[in-house]
């Protein structure tokens, strides 16, 4: 025991001491514990609890909303760059109210237009709504609701284009643009019964050559009148001359 407690001694002189170490503590007095609400304090607390008002606009109605502005993309670019170049190259621009169509069909309407020079052209609103806001062509924007499909040409086919949308029930004429004149759908077929240019030129000059013949006419009626009555008067005098000349040998000729 007097080596094992030398031992001992020597090791706590080292600073050497146990890893655990047992520490007994006092016992703590709880002097409240917890109890429940009584009931009728609990109904006194949910009546009297404060509700604050709430507003007569709601903040949703009271904050708008922000619309971040969407960054044009380079297909966006390209379609606007599309569509200038097709109201600028065109002479009539026929917007119709485009409804699903089979692809067939759709494949045989773009041959028959193509017949005539007539092509179709698809362009989104949120596109070629910009460039109309900032164009002459600001009166066509009220078509352009929902999907569209442009029939342009360089050349003004007006019949042909009725005639093969009449065959075509789910496309819908709106308006139309020709020469940089704004048509709308009765105007543009009032415009389609108008006689072609060569038609109207042949009409005009036979009205012209008819009136320069007219006129003619007219200016040679007063010499040839005047060239008749000097006839007549040349007429008259000779006969005048001879029927004095007759009484004259009459006389002679008498005993």
């Amino acid at each position: 025991m007097a080596a094992v407690g030398g031992w001992g001694k020597r090791v706590c002189k080292t600073g050497w001491l146990p890893t655990l170490q047992l520490i007994r503590h006092g016992s703590k007095s709880v002097t409240r514990h917890w109890k429940p609400m009584h009931i009728m304090r609990q109904k006194l607390m949910a009546v009297t609890e404060y509700i604050p008002p709430k507003p007569l606009i709601s903040e949703t109605c009271m904050k708008p909303h922000v619309i971040l502005p969407e960054e044009e993309t380079g297909y966006e670019r390209l379609l606007l760059r599309q569509v200038k170049q097709t109201f600028l190259e065109n002479k009539m621009i026929v917007v119709c109210q485009y409804n699903y169509i089979p692809g067939n069909d759709m494949i045989m309407l773009r041959h028959q237009l193509r017949k005539y020079n007539i092509q179709v052209k698809f362009f989104p609103s949120k596109v070629i709504t910009p460039f109309l806001l900032e164009s002459k062509y600001k009166n066509l924007l009220p078509l352009f609701v929902e999907r569209n499909l442009l029939l342009v040409s360089m050349e003004t086919r007006a019949q042909e284009t009725l005639r093969i949308l009449k065959r075509v029930p789910q496309i819908n004429m709106l308006g139309a643009c020709i020469d940089n004149v704004i048509l709308s759908k009765q105007g543009f077929v009032n415009y389609a019964k108008l006689p072609s240019i060569v038609t109207a030129q042949g009409e005009t000059a036979g009205v012209l050559s008819l009136m320069t013949s007219h006129t003619s006419r007219l200016l040679q009626r007063g010499p040839a009148h005047l060239s008749s009555l000097l006839d007549q008067y040349v007429q008259q005098e000779s006969e005048k001359v001879e029927e004095k000349q007759m009484g004259t040998s009459a006389k002679l000729e008498a005993p």
